[in-house]
């Protein structure tokens, strides 16, 4: 899976790719005031062979000029019925507002569906403005059960089966 859209590619994750995805999840969270989690909520970037590949889910990395400059991922998880969350979605400050971030998540969305996966979960962060509307602009709806400590809010989707 090779996706272009406008300036960037969007390709699966490599082994190669490990730190630098770690760095800029690292400096978004940061950006916004949330805590790196290495051992925590933010081991998956580190270990995205086991908490995504082997799981049966995807983690992608975004490329601009070569340069990576974004990432998004989704894995199966036992809430819910066939249920997936999308995690990992960041992109750094040169490469937003420009639709990027909904494209994003209707690749994740169309790449669900295929895999016939019935509910998408997301958990987020209330100071995460952009990506809350982003959610609730695309259907998700507010749910109750955030596990994430850094996470005050979750949402869903539910597909047509």
């Amino acid at each position: 899976m090779k996706i272009t859209y406008f300036d960037c590619l969007i390709r699966p994750w490599q082994p190669q790719d490990r730190d630098r995805c770690a760095r800029i999840i690292e400096t978004i969270l940061r950006e916004y005031g949330l805590g790196w989690e290495p051992q925590g909520a933010d081991r998956d970037v580190l270990e995205v062979e086991r908490c995504y590949l082997q799981a049966g889910g995807e983690f992608w990395a975004i490329e601009r000029e070569g340069e990576i400059v974004a990432t998004s991922a989704y894995t199966p998880i036992a809430r819910g019925n066939r249920a997936v969350e999308i995690r990992k979605m960041y992109l750094l400050p040169e490469v937003r507002g420009r639709g990027l971030g909904r494209f994003l998540l209707q690749q994740l969305e169309a790449a669900i569906v295929r895999r016939q996966f019935q509910q998408i979960w997301i958990e987020t962060a209330s100071v995460l403005t952009e990506a809350i509307h982003l959610y609730e602009s695309s259907g998700y709806r507010q749910a109750n059960g955030v596990e994430t400590p850094r996470c005050d809010r979750v949402y869903v989707k539910y597909l047509n089966p």
